[in-house]
């Protein structure tokens, strides 16, 4: 069987969206506990001259606590490329930095940003000021009980474990209660369709998509994946290429070095060409890879990291 990675994201917000947030992942005594490189939990209010983000930028990024991932997400969602702290995050980014968390079952969840203010918040409130992706391969899933595309993302078995089941439950306490919701965009009726319309749901884990991996244009011409754009309008419509990947994903069906994790992980995304598929990155990081639904896979969820 092929593992799958649910791709797991954190997203931060900025202080003026901070009241409107209830839910989020608490990093922090996962990350004590576990004795590896994350955030730890802490109140403070974020600002570009918060005593929380000077911190922050004075030391490496690998060794931000939780209040200071929390406090550069919210300086960087307020202030953007202004921010002191923005540099410094972007460098992150750019180098992979990880992260770390425990899960209630004492696995250890890795991840690191891949985005920055690129999400919307499910409430209207704004942008968030990071998004992070799991790297680690400890949690495997189907997609559905029945092989089966139907209904995508939306009404997909996954989504309801990641949301309130088996996946949402791997995270501690104070990790759900930080969570908040993010829009995500998907074409939620199966694959096949030419003129499947895409919607958006909302989210506290998500699956990443094809065009949030990918750099999905109507040009492409170098394999079959220049069809979906044409034949399938959709296909490049379910969010915009992560920051991170810009420039390092440049491959649509082969490989990428960036997006290997070790094992296969699902994405959100239905497979365009059938009915019972959703895509996947394979081993060699080829982000148009396909698998039954029925197929367990790494689980790699994105999520909204607010305070």
């Amino acid at each position: 069987l092929i593992i799958a990675v649910i791709g797991l994201v954190i997203v931060f917000a900025g202080p003026g969206v901070a009241g409107a947030i209830r839910n989020q992942f608490n990093l922090v005594g996962n990350t004590l506990d576990s004795g590896t490189s994350g955030g730890t939990e802490g109140g403070g209010s974020a600002g570009a001259d918060s005593a929380i983000v000077q911190a922050a930028v004075a030391k490496d990024a690998k060794d931000w606590t939780l209040d200071e991932q929390k406090a550069v997400a919210e300086d960087i969602a307020a202030k953007g490329k202004a921010s002191p702290a923005y540099a410094k995050a972007k460098a992150a980014m750019d180098a992979g930095t990880e992260f770390s968390m425990k899960l209630t079952n004492s696995d250890i969840l890795k991840y690191r940003i891949i985005g920055i203010n690129h999400d919307d918040l499910a409430d209207g409130s704004g942008k968030a000021g990071l998004t992070f992706l799991t790297t680690s391969t400890t949690i495997n899933a189907r997609v559905n009980a029945t092989n089966t595309n139907a209904g995508g993302w939306e009404r997909s078995e996954l989504r309801a474990k990641m949301n309130s089941g088996e996946v949402w439950s791997l995270m501690s306490n104070d990790f759900q209660s930080k969570v908040k919701t993010v829009r995500k965009l998907t074409n939620n009726v199966g694959g096949i369709d030419k003129n499947a319309a895409v919607t958006a749901t909302s989210d506290r884990l998500f699956l990443l998509s094809y065009s949030e991996i990918a750099p999905c244009t109507s040009h492409w011409t170098s394999d079959f994946t220049s069809l979906w754009a044409s034949d399938y309008p959709w296909s490049s419509s379910e969010g915009s290429q992560y920051e991170a990947f810009k420039g390092k994903v440049t491959n649509n069906y082969s490989g990428n070095e960036i997006l290997k994790i070790g094992s296969s992980w699902w994405e959100r995304s239905v497979n365009p060409n059938n009915s019972n598929n959703f895509l996947n990155v394979n081993t060699n990081g080829d982000p148009s890879n396909n698998n039954n639904a029925t197929n367990s896979n790494c689980v790699c969820p994105d999520f909204l990291h607010l305070v």
